[in-house]
């Protein structure tokens, strides 16, 4: 396996009512990714003093979300501490800045935690821990009640998340302790997260997941009411139309490749129909990293990027990310289901079809992130439309 770029990170610090205090000598962490806070704030306290919560990311010197001189905005209720440099550079406000990214929002979040806690009963034991903090989300670990609770932010357009799960409360999601709008408050699952699943667990997200989504192809119109976004045939064709004028960089074969791609998706799309599966809850993440749980149960977890849309938009990023020896009979059983659920339904031919329209999808949703947040957090995901519709480019020459 490749071993990542250490991160060497420098701290801005402000308080938490946005008074600037200077910045920290860079330092560096044994966590390369971006997002990840914990070892931020641990290098913080050993090697400065000091207590921090991140904010934001301020600059990268990489193009990728991993690695490199990393420089974050960071609240601080202390003393600024010796060693503290001038920092001259401009922080100024920008409209998509997320709530929790600014002085004093993560303590508005906690305040709300503590609030849905105390409703039922319970107070925190222990300090909150920061476990993220970045454009698509805010998310902290609490102590409350001898349990373990996790505490979500999500930006407005991942906003439907608490939402859905309180719609599909009894099945294969998290339980919620509360949610209110963007945030979410939920007790920890039993288990452990699924990234190393052996095939018999494999095989039991993908049932969870088609039985699931067999029950929602009848609550379309209830969901959608939920704010998920439109992935079906119409309102998909032109967001992949969108995408593939606004990105750069592409050659000109791809780009020749992909108009005609776009072209004939209306009748790839009548295509799709006749072989029988219903547009339904489309999961949009769908991957073995994205479950927790033992042998008793499962929660399939992180529905920011849900919508509506054809159930088989989440075959290719799971096939994407198990052992090549398990594909086939993964693919084999999610067919096996669908057929089971839907008779008559061909979904070998669907998912065939399907293919470069859900890697077309994944460059719609990351042009969305790009919409949706402001400039300097822009390195998390800058390159994605762009590598998504090559793939989509790529997979249409090979299989027309």
């Amino acid at each position: 396996m490749p071993t990542e770029p250490p991160r060497l990170v420098r701290l801005v610090l402000v308080t938490r009512a946005g008074e600037l205090l200077g910045a920290l000598p860079p330092y560096p962490v044994a966590m390369p990714w971006w997002q990840e806070t914990q070892s931020v704030i641990e290098g913080a306290r050993e090697r400065h003093g000091i207590e921090v919560t991140v904010l934001r990311m301020l600059a990268a010197e990489l193009p990728v979300p991993h690695g490199g001189a990393v420089t974050y905005l960071a609240e601080t209720e202390a003393p600024p501490p010796p060693g503290v440099e001038p920092w001259r550079e401009a922080l100024d406000d920008h409209p998509l800045r997320q709530p929790w990214a600014r002085p004093g929002g993560p303590s508005d979040d906690l305040a709300w935690a503590d609030s849905v806690l105390r409703a039922r009963g319970f107070a925190r034991t222990a300090p909150a821990e920061q476990i993220r903090s970045w454009n698509l989300s805010s998310v902290w670990r609490l102590r409350a009640g001898g349990q373990t609770v996790w505490l979500k932010h999500v930006p407005p357009f991942l906003g439907h998340e608490g939402a859905l799960i309180a719609r599909l409360a009894g099945g294969p999601v998290p339980a919620l302790l509360g949610h209110d709008g963007r945030r979410i408050l939920m007790p920890e699952i039993p288990g452990e997260d699924l990234y190393h699943a052996e095939l018999p667990i494999l095989e039991r997200l993908v049932s969870l997941l088609v039985d699931l989504q067999h029950g929602a192809s009848r609550q379309v119109g209830d969901l959608l009411a939920l704010g998920l976004p439109d992935f079906r045939a119409p309102a998909l064709t032109r967001l992949i139309a969108g995408v593939v004028a606004r990105t750069p960089g592409l050659c000109a074969g791809d780009r020749a490749t992909l108009g005609g791609f776009v072209d004939g998706l209306p009748e790839r799309f009548d295509r799709l129909a006749e072989t029988g599966l219903p547009d339904t809850l489309v999961h949009g993440d769908f991957h073995p990293g994205n479950a927790r749980g033992d042998a008793t149960s499962v929660a399939l977890l992180d529905w920011g990027d849900s919508g509506i849309g054809h159930p088989l938009l989440d075959q290719p990023g799971f096939l994407q990310r198990i052992p090549p020896g398990d594909i086939d009979p993964i693919r084999s059983l999610w067919s096996r289901a669908w057929r089971a659920a839907v008779p008559g339904s061909d979904p070998e031919r669907a998912a065939e079809l399907l293919a470069p329209v859900a890697a077309a999808r994944h460059a719609v949703i990351f042009r969305k992130f790009l919409d949706g947040i402001e400039p300097s957090e822009h390195p998390y995901h800058a390159g994605d439309p762009l590598e998504w519709l090559e793939r989509t480019a790529e997979m249409v020459r090979s299989r027309p």
